[in-house]
Order: C-alpha cells, then sequence, then structure tokens
C-alpha cells in the first residue's frame, strides 16, 4: 500500500475527536449534574455562616419563577423551611411601598414634585432651603431629602402597636425633622422618609396604608401571600406559615409593632417576589391597561438630579431600587433588615433575569454576600468588562485631606462619625487612594475626569465634587466633606486627653482606695464614684430586651443621670483641686497632676455634651 493511502496522526485524532465529542459532551453533562445542586450548595452555606434557613427565587429569561428553600424556619422546633413559608424582609417592603406612591402618581392623585408640607402641612419640618428647595415626594422616594435615618428610641421600643399612629413616630421634638443637606442634592437613607411617605398615603387615600396597598397594589399583582399589615410568630393570632426570626446561635426573636412600619413592615413569600420582580422589569401593564406611567417604570433605578449623577456617576438610588456592582454585574437592587430577618431583591433587566433570597437570621459576623453569588452564577449572568482606564483631570490632587460623613447617617451620632468614621483620601499620581480609619485601603483608579473605579467594580464608583467650595467624595450612596486638618487634631486630641484624664481617675483613684487613703476630700473621690457608677445601669440593661433601648425605663433612666452627674463630678473634683492648691500633703503632691486629669476628661465630657450625646439619654436619640 501507499503511505498516503493511511490517515496521518493528526488526521486520526481530528477523526476520533469528531466519533467521541457527543460521548464527551454526554459525560461533561453528567459530571455537571453530578455536581452540587443550589440548594445543597445553599445547606452548606447555612451551616458554615450560622444561619437558620432560608428561601429564595428566580426569574429565568423565559418568564419561569424558580423557588427554594433550605435550612430550617423555626431552629428551637427543628422545623425545615418550605417554599411558600412566608418571611419578613424589612427595607426590601420600601420598594412596593414605593410602587404605592407611584401608582397614585400615575392616578394623578399625587406628583414626583408635590411638596410634602402640602399634603402634611402639620409637620414640624425645618428646612432651610424650603423656599428654593422644598422637600418634595420624589426626595422621599429616592432617599434624598436630606432627613435623618432612624432615631434610636424609633427603632428601638416595644411601646408601639399594631395600630400607633404613624404620627407618633415623629413626635419627638423640634429637630426631629430637620433637614440637613439641599433636598435632592445628596444621598442620604431615611426610614424617617419612608414612615412619612406612609402618612402621605393614608392623607390622599383616607384609610391606613396597609389597606390600601394590600388592596391597591398587591391584590392586583397576584400577591396573595404578602401584605404590610403586622404579622408576628406568636400569640393567638400567630401565622403558622411565618418563620421564625433569630440572631446569632440560634437565639429566636419573634416580630415586634414598630413606629415607622412602612419603612420596614412586609411579609411575603419567594413565590410573591418572584412576581413582583418579574413585574418590575416589564412596562407598567396590567392586563393591557396602564398601571404605573412607563415614564416612572424608567426611573425605578435610575438616580437623578443628585450632584453625583449629575457629574456623571451612575451609581445611586433611583425611585425604589439602587444600582448595584457587583461580582462584575451590574443590577438594581434592594437590601433589607428585619428583627431576625435579612433579605435581598436584585433585578437584572437586560437579562430578563432577577433574584430574591430572605434568611431567618441576623447575624453580624455572617458573609450573607455568598449567596448573592450562587444565585447570580446560577442565573448565568454575562459578565461585563471593567470600564478602561481613563486620563483623570488635572485637578485632583486639590481633592487630598480628611473626610467626614455628610450628611452624617444618624444625626444623633455625628460626633461619632466625625472622629470614628473619617477617611483620608490620597492621589498619588496614577491612583486615588481612599484609606478609613475603620477597614481596608481601597485604591481607585481613574475612567476619566472626576470619575474613579474601585478594583471590585466594572463601571465608575466614585466622583470628586465641588458644593458652594466644599470638596465633596461620593459614591452614589454615600457622601463625604472634607474637613480641615486643624479641626480633625482638635476632636482626636480631644478624645485622646479625655480619655486619658479619665484613666488617671481610675488608676490613681483606686490606687489610692487600696491605701486607703482616698478619703471624701481628695480630688479623685467623686469623679472616681462617678466613673465606676456607670457600671450600674449595665446589669438592668443585660436582663431587659434590646428591643428596649430607646424606651424610658430604670436602666435607660439610670444611665441618663449617672452620664449626666459625670461632668458635674470632673467640676467638682477640679473645684477641690483649686481650694486645696499649696497643700503639703501627700495627695497635694499629686495635685498639679490631678488637676491636669480632670481637665482633661472635663473637656472631653463638654464636647460630647455640646454634640447632644450627654447626658445620654436612649429615648432621644
Amino acid at each position: 500500500m501507499k503511505r498516503d493511502h493511511y490517515p496521518s496522526l493528526a488526521v486520526r485524532a481530528k477523526l476520533w475527536l469528531l466519533r467521541a465529542l457527543p460521548a464527551l459532551l454526554l459525560c461533561a453533562t453528567a459530571a455537571h449534574a453530578a455536581g452540587p445542586t443550589l440548594e445543597a450548595e445553599f445547606a452548606a452555606g447555612l451551616k458554615e455562616e450560622g444561619l437558620a434557613g432560608a428561601v429564595w427565587s428566580e426569574v429565568l429569561p423565559d418568564g419561569t419563577v424558580k423557588v427554594g428553600a433550605s435550612g430550617q424556619r423555626d431552629a428551637a422546633k427543628h422545623m425545615p423551611m418550605q417554599a411558600d413559608t412566608r418571611v419578613q424582609v424589612g427595607s426590601v417592603g420600601k420598594v412596593a411601598l414605593a410602587l404605592g406612591v407611584l401608582r397614585l402618581i400615575s392616578e394623578d392623585r399625587l406628583t414626583l414634585d408635590t411638596p410634602l408640607q402640602q399634603v402634611l402641612p402639620e409637620l414640624a419640618l425645618k428646612n432651610p432651603w424650603q423656599a428654593s428647595d422644598p422637600v418634595r415626594i420624589r426626595h422621599l422616594l429616592a432617599h434624598t431629602s436630606g432627613l435623618d435615618n432612624v432615631r434610636f428610641w424609633q427603632a428601638f421600643s416595644l411601646q408601639p402597636r399594631p395600630e400607633t399612629p404613624l404620627a407618633e413616630a415623629f413626635d419627638g421634638g423640634r429637630n426631629l425633622l430637620r433637614v440637613r443637606a439641599r433636598p435632592g442634592s445628596r444621598y442620604a437613607y431615611s426610614n424617617m422618609g419612608y414612615g412619612l411617605l406612609g402618612m402621605v398615603i393614608e392623607k390622599v387615600t383616607g384609610q391606613p396604608y396597609e389597606r390600601y396597598l394590600d388592596a391597591q397594589l398587591l391584590q392586583p399583582l397576584g400577591m396573595a401571600d404578602s401584605t404590610f399589615v403586622f404579622v408576628t410568630q406568636t400569640g393567638a393570632k400567630a401565622d403558622p406559615r411565618l418563620a421564625m426570626g433569630h440572631f446569632e446561635h440560634g437565639v429566636a426573636q419573634p416580630a415586634v409593632p414598630q413606629y415607622l412600619r412602612p419603612a420596614a413592615q412586609f411579609t411575603t413569600t419567594a413565590a410573591d417576589m418572584g412576581k413582583l420582580a418579574q413585574w418590575l422589569m416589564g412596562d407598567g401593564k396590567l392586563q393591557d391597561k396602564r398601571f404605573i406611567d412607563l415614564a416612572l417604570m424608567g426611573a425605578l433605578s435610575q438616580p437623578a438630579g443628585t450632584d453625583a449623577a449629575q457629574a456623571g456617576l451612575e451609581s445611586g438610588h433611583g425611585l425604589a431600587l439602587a444600582v448595584r456592582d457587583r461580582h462584575n454585574v451590574v443590577g438594581a437592587c434592594h437590601p433589607g433588615t428585619a428583627v431576625g430577618f435579612r433579605a435581598m431583591l436584585c433585578l437584572y433587566p437586560e437579562q430578563k433575569s432577577a433574584f430574591f433570597v430572605a434568611f431567618n437570621t441576623d447575624a453580624e459576623q455572617a458573609d450573607y454576600e455568598r449567596f448573592n453569588r450562587l444565585l447570580l452564577r446560577d442565573l448565568e449572568l454575562p459578565l461585563r468588562a471593567p470600564a478602561p482606564r481613563g486620563t483623570p483631570a488635572p485637578t485632583v490632587e486639590n481633592w487630598q485631606g480628611v473626610y467626614v460623613p455628610s450628611p452624617s447617617p444618624m444625626a444623633s451620632m455625628a460626633w461619632v462619625d466625625a472622629v470614628f468614621g473619617f477617611t483620608r483620601v490620597k492621589w498619588d499620581g496614577e491612583s486615588l487612594f481612599l484609606i478609613p480609619f475603620q477597614g481596608e485601603p481601597k485604591e481607585l483608579e481613574p475612567v476619566g475626569g472626576l470619575l474613579f473605579r474601585a478594583s471590585d467594580r466594572s463601571t465608575a464608583s466614585h466622583v470628586l465634587m465641588q458644593d458652594d467650595g466644599k470638596h465633596i467624595l461620593s459614591d452614589g450612596l454615600r457622601s463625604y466633606e472634607r474637613v480641615s486638618m486643624l479641626r480633625m487634631l482638635v476632636l482626636w486630641g480631644s478624645l485622646a486627653l479625655g480619655m486619658a484624664g479619665m484613666l488617671y481617675v481610675l488608676q490613681v483613684g483606686v490606687w489610692r482606695a487600696a491605701l486607703r487613703s482616698l478619703g471624701r476630700a481628695d480630688h479623685l473621690f467623686a469623679p472616681l464614684l462617678s466613673l465606676l457608677a456607670l457600671l450600674l445601669p449595665l446589669p438592668l440593661f443585660y436582663f431587659q430586651s434590646y428591643l428596649r433601648l430607646g424606651d424610658v425605663s430604670v436602666a435607660s433612666v439610670l444611665l441618663a443621670l449617672l452620664t449626666g452627674a459625670l461632668p458635674l463630678a470632673m467640676a467638682f473634683g477640679l473645684a477641690r483641686c483649686w481650694r486645696s492648691r499649696g497643700t503639703a500633703t501627700e495627695a497635694g503632691s499629686w495635685a498639679k497632676w490631678d488637676w491636669v486629669a480632670l481637665l482633661a476628661a472635663l473637656q472631653l465630657l463638654l464636647v460630647l455634651a455640646w454634640w447632644g450625646l450627654l447626658p445620654l439619654r436612649l429615648w432621644q436619640l
């Protein structure tokens, strides 16, 4: 035979590959099928993260809605979580409430630009920009009203009842509804804002917002297993299908009524949230009839009007959802936290896909993001290539310095945010570095002008701006304002001196007491007793529910009295130092150090009083 009658080695290999290809594909499919299922991965994740259970739903491009469940709906009773188990989703309910407001707008009963005080003139709203920029409905929906997020007593209280009037959530002093930034200019998450939207719905419709939304929103959308009405796991009217909420180590916590219930009170199922997600990605019609205007549907996740949006940043919050850039996939999402629950809703309209997931455990150390990654992988969403590097503006170096949150997430905690929540901004000629006091530094790559991208984002994630001459850094959902280094040095120095002074009082005072030389006439006698007395409320707080932290109780009243007495005790000690100057006793030889320590401690206490943190009245924070 001639040699060319025999196929070459390469040709034979190709022929073998073509013949074996179907078998190889079959093996690959079988191997994939034999891999861990989504349910199995959820079960393993729940165990590793110390979570009780989870339910989820996925919306697929073909319109299919898949639901799943894993773990336990009640850890103490070892009851398994079912796909139709009801869960509470906290702030995810804001998405549905926002749709209710947009429904009223679509019916011409309200507009996005309606001023809040036109609907609720009785509110004690303090807006320095009232003449030019009143708080409008659109600002409440998009969290750009400039209002505070929540007060301690609004979030941690056992006083409200399911039918408590919403107005009682705003009966907390003249500064409760103080606008801290020009309405529309900056995003600042506000549970109070959504509490006010509940009042707006009641004023416009003339009925409780729960009744209106259940009948006019949830029922038309086919969400028969969802409600805005208060539902709990215990008592005569307990819902047997509602999962029990949990904290760390499986500690059970049933739901309780809230003051700001429009912001976080919503009970639903994974299937119902799948229906909602599917409808949110549509054109706003129900049964071929307009339900919500198309323009409003387009603005659900489109940030508009803020300084960051006008500066070109696409990240931010729309009328109901926020742009979320995670794992090289960009969507429109809303997280939620309720008593004993965590939840997340994410939409990807371009791919006609979405997911919802809820956990009946609220654990601080758990990695909830791992489950979002599992759902994204299961949806097989295409990854987005990172935005290319661009030429930065030549003025970038002018933004270097120290930045503090502006506005602060909670007005009552502004001092804490300034002292411990600051971030340093540094430019090295190629990259912008964000160096927070707490947390890991971030390196931002320029994508053009004053826009920058974090390494774990695919689109621009930060922008540098100027507002009335102030230098601002924003990621669309948080804004930071540059402050002078002198101001920060004063704050840090005040804290350091104050803590050193109180430590001196404790150590030297106890040492003198051990030597039996701490008489009533000693400079440190009253200050030491005042510091030690702060331990008295601790057992009282330990034995009361954390949900009563904002209530007037024996523990909170005692804490207020003792923290109010603290600066008085320090001043009293200083007065004794003044009267005993020149004394030749052994204690008198320490007088100058006693004087310095007491003065250092007193100045910090006065600073805290100036910022509204002393006396520490939890029921007013």
